[in-house]
């Protein structure tokens, strides 16, 4: 199965899986991956790597920037089977643990089916192991504070609300920000088009969400990969201005 692979600056790749991004960051033959993925995009994330002319045992770490099912999809495996790490924030390990869950609910999914797009979204969800179990045995958090010593040099921001601790990455060499969740350029439930924040139902806590969007904008770079839609280029800090002003009340979750 073949992945779409997307060089967008030099070493770094945006990777378009089934509704959702990876992105890859070279250095040599090592290669840093940020998030994987659903569960069902497997074969997409292994191809992505042999286009880049990497393979899973060349990956350094795996970064997730936070541990919904449609980003941490092959994270355990890659740790089984090659003993790759995977590092997250550390609000963020239990999570990927499992040992709490605060992904969006089939009651309110189902609460909020009136809204275009919206099912088709969960149909494809649940075909691509949106709700399978796929916790990580032995997650860790960031080793250190600043740029961690991985290809790309990435710098986690911690950015709360999409879960407690979501994190985007920083990439100040390459003048990248890599938004995972807290800032999007597109959605399977969403009609916009550019930088755009999930609705409200996708969010453990939507104040936060909508609060982190400053920490984003602060960021320097004009470079915007997201885990949800196409790169988007120009300052991050518009980007993120541009999400405030059309962030989408409702669909609020019950969680």
């Amino acid at each position: 199965m073949r992945a779409d692979v997307q060089q967008v600056a030099d070493d770094t790749y945006l990777v378009h899986g089934s509704n959702t991004n990876w992105v890859i960051l070279k250095d040599g033959d090592a290669v840093t991956l940020v998030d994987t993925g659903y569960p069902g995009d497997r074969e997409r994330l292994l191809d992505s790597l042999a286009q880049v002319g990497s393979a899973p045992e060349a990956v350094a770490a795996v970064l997730i920037t936070h541990a919904h099912n449609d980003h941490l999809g092959s994270a355990e495996y890659l740790r089984a089977t090659y003993g790759t790490p995977v590092y997250l924030h550390e609000a963020e390990v239990p999570h990927a643990r499992r040992e709490f869950l605060h992904q969006v609910n089939v009651g309110t999914v189902l609460a909020n089916g009136w809204r275009p797009g919206v099912l088709p979204w969960a149909v494809h969800a649940l075909r691509a192991g949106g709700t399978v179990k796929v916790p990580v045995a032995s997650p860790a958090a960031f080793p250190s504070d600043g740029p961690l010593d991985l290809p790309g040099r990435p710098v986690p921001v911690h950015t709360p609300g999409h879960t407690l601790g979501h994190s985007v990455f920083h990439l100040p060499d390459r003048g990248a920000v890599l938004g995972g969740d807290a800032l999007v350029t597109g959605h399977a439930t969403s009609r916009l088009e550019g930088p755009q924040m999930l609705l409200d139902m996708f969010h453990h806590e939507s104040a936060r969400a909508l609060t982190s969007l400053e920490r984003i904008g602060a960021l320097d770079g004009d470079l915007l990969l997201p885990g949800h839609g196409p790169a988007h280029r120009g300052p991050v800090r518009a980007a993120a201005d541009r999400a405030r002003e059309h962030a989408v009340p409702g669909a609020r979750s019950s969680r």
